[in-house]
């Protein structure tokens, strides 16, 4: 995504703004300043980000979605601290706040970020003059942030693999599957989000696919496997992995950075980490994440004293699906075939008791 020039992050499109439901509402009932005080005080006290925080300004209009804001990952981010806290890092150690300030928090989002303009992670800048948007374009503003795994994967950038199914045969976008409600934080009233993969397994393939292993469904495999794999495992094919991310502040020019020692593209199946009601495969694909002991040791020593308490291999839901893959062409191609099962041998010796629970010791086989 090309960056905006300067001017383009700023222009107000005077011919159709004033038009839509925003442009009725005075400039500086959002955005503060003066509004009659002349060029020289108009920017006086501006909010050149007035949906930051617990979007106040936002409510009156749009109270339910407002609401939902502290049930919202986006926004509360409590994804990154529930892995964090479970390899016993302290969210309330020094260390550990300055690195989540200079490294994690400028992921956070907020309501304009995805209705009106760019992610102020990737440049910020207003989307179309700023006009508001009930559908957000998936480049500037989905990808734009999930763009090194999901885009990538789903838009087919990664050399040699195709894109997504739903992407290439029916130009879907994130918000096909990931709808409003869920996007906001679920409904009124529900439990505050702890991480994107507890509670109710969704979207499922079977909201659209609804006869998949069911008694109408017209492929044995689908029967015969049930829930004892996630569609993916038979669907998903290679996708980006990484390794022993370290993250730091440049002496030079006093801007964090982070460095990842390695990635790979693979496509390994394992034992499921996070089986539940909701989850209850046996079999996943998983991908390495870019964590070992020492990611954050720039802010102090044995920040993460508990670090095998969680997978470096991780439950992962691919956004490369595929109608035809190398699983679907033979029953083999799974069945005794070690080359895309998560061994121990493909396992590196200072991370075995972090796998322990996901790496399989019996390769399943053919069914004769």
């Amino acid at each position: 995504m090309a960056p905006l020039e300067p001017w383009e992050k700023v222009f107000v499109d005077a011919e159709t703004f004033p038009g839509t439901a925003h442009g009725q509402i005075l400039c500086s009932e959002c955005h503060g300043g003066v509004e009659d005080g002349g060029i020289d005080t108009a920017h006086t006290d501006l909010v050149a980000h007035p949906s930051e925080g617990d979007a106040e300004v936002c409510f009156e209009c749009h109270i339910n979605e407002v609401k939902q804001i502290g049930n919202n990952l986006h926004f509360t981010q409590q994804g990154y601290w529930t892995d964090l806290e479970a390899r016993g890092a302290d969210p309330n150690h020094e260390g550990m706040q300055e690195m989540f300030g200079n490294h994690c928090s400028s992921c956070h989002t907020s309501c304009g970020d995805c209705h009106v303009s760019q992610p102020a992670s990737v440049g910020g800048g207003l989307l179309d003059g700023h006009n508001f948007t009930d559908n957000p374009p998936m480049t500037r503003t989905c990808t734009a942030c999930h763009g090194s795994r999901v885009g990538n994967e789903f838009l087919g950038k990664n050399e040699g693999l195709q894109g997504d199914v739903h992407f290439r045969q029916a130009r879907m976008t994130c918000i096909d599957c990931h709808e409003g409600t869920e996007l906001h934080g679920g409904q009124v009233g529900d439990e505050p989000a702890v991480h994107r993969y507890e509670g109710v397994d969704g979207p499922k393939c079977e909201d659209c696919h609804e006869d998949i292993g069911s008694s109408s469904d017209k492929i044995d495999m689908h029967r015969m496997h049930g829930d004892a794999m996630s569609c993916q495992v038979c669907h998903s094919v290679s996708y980006i992995n990484c390794n022993s991310c370290h993250v730091a502040v440049s002496e030079t020019s006093g801007n964090p950075f982070y460095t990842v020692s390695e990635s790979w593209f693979t496509f390994m199946i394992g034992r499921n980490p996070r089986q539940s009601e909701d989850r209850p495969y046996d079999y996943v694909p998983l991908r390495h994440v870019p964590i070992d002991p020492e990611s954050f040791a720039f802010y102090g020593d044995n920040l993460l004293p508990n670090f095998d308490a969680q997978n470096t291999w991780r439950y992962t839901t691919p956004h490369n699906i595929q109608l035809n893959t190398p699983q679907t062409e033979s029953c083999l191609n799974c069945h005794e075939n070690p080359d895309i099962f998560l061994t121990a041998d493909k396992v590196a010796p200072e991370e075995l008791e972090a796998n322990k629970n996901v790496i399989v010791e019996e390769i399943p086989e053919s069914q004769k």
